[in-house]
C-alpha cells in the first residue's frame, strides 16, 4: 500500500543529503546566500521525507479495501451467565482470545479515506480493527455490570488515524471515521442486539468491512 510512498520518502531524503552537501560546499566558497537557500531547500525536503515516514508508519496495520471483505472471524463460546469467550481470527491467520462480559460481541474499527494526492503517493482507502468488547442487551446492565474492552489494533509509535487530525496531514485526508457493529454472542441471540445471557450455544460470525463501514454476517460453512 505504501511502496510508492517509501520510494518518495527515500528520494526526498537522498536529495536533501545532496543539498546539505552542496550548502556546505557553497559556504566554504563564501557563497553565503546560495548556501542558505540550498540549506533551506534541503531542510524542506528532509521535512517532507519525515512526513512520508510518519504516514508510512502510521498506516502500518491498516488494510486496503475497495469492496466488502472479511476483516475477522469471531467464534463465541458461553462460559457463564453474561460471560463468553471470543476467539478472533484475523486475515493474517493470527488468533486472539478474549473473555468478555455481556450478551453480545461488539467490534470497532478506524477507516481512512485519502484524497487523490494521497492516492498518488500510494495510499488507498484502508481500515484497522480497533477494539473488541462485550455488550449487554439491557441498558441497566450496561450501566451497572462489569465492562470488558480489549484492543485489536496493531501497536505502533503513532497512528495515522490520530495524525489525520493535524494540519500536516489534512491535505491528504478525504475522510476519517469510526465504525462499529455488534451481534449476540450465542445462537439464542443471533440477531444484532439479541439477548445472549447464559442460554444458547456459541456461534461463529464474520466481521466484514465495506465502503459504508462494518457489518456482521453468520460465517459461511465450507
Amino acid at each position: 500500500m505504501t511502496g510508492l510512498l517509501r520510494l518518495v520518502m527515500i528520494g526526498f531524503a537522498v536529495v536533501a543529503v545532496l543539498l546539505f552537501y552542496g550548502a556546505g560546499s557553497a559556504w566554504r566558497h563564501q557563497n553565503r546566500v546560495s548556501s542558505l537557500f540550498t540549506l533551506l531547500a534541503g531542510a524542506l525536503l528532509l521535512a517532507l521525507s519525515m512526513l512520508c515516514a510518519a504516514i508510512s508508519v502510521g498506516v502500518r496495520g491498516y488494510r486496503v479495501f475497495t469492496a466488502e471483505q472479511v476483516a475477522a472471524t469471531i467464534k463465541t463460546e458461553p462460559i457463564g451467565p453474561h460471560r463468553f469467550r471470543a476467539t478472533v481470527t484475523l486475515p493474517d491467520s493470527s488468533l486472539h482470545m478474549f473473555d468478555l462480559a455481556g450478551d453480545a460481541v461488539y467490534v470497532e474499527a478506524h477507516v481512512l479515506k485519502w484524497r487523490p494526492i494521497g492516492t498518488f503517493l500510494g495510499l488507498q482507502t484502508a481500515y484497522e480493527l480497533d477494539r473488541i468488547a462485550g455488550r449487554y442487551q439491557s441498558l441497566s446492565d450496561e450501566q451497572q455490570r462489569e465492562r470488558t474492552v480489549y484492543s485489536l489494533a496493531q501497536h505502533k509509535p503513532f497512528n495515522a488515524y490520530d495524525l489525520a487530525h493535524y494540519w500536516v496531514l489534512r491535505p491528504f485526508v478525504d475522510a476519517e471515521y469510526g465504525s462499529a457493529t455488534f451481534i449476540g454472542a450465542t445462537t439464542s441471540g443471533s440477531g444484532a442486539g439479541g439477548a445472549g445471557g447464559a442460554g444458547g450455544g456459541g456461534a461463529t460470525y464474520e466481521i466484514r468491512v465495506s465502503t459504508t463501514g462494518l457489518l456482521v454476517r453468520p460465517a459461511v460453512t465450507r
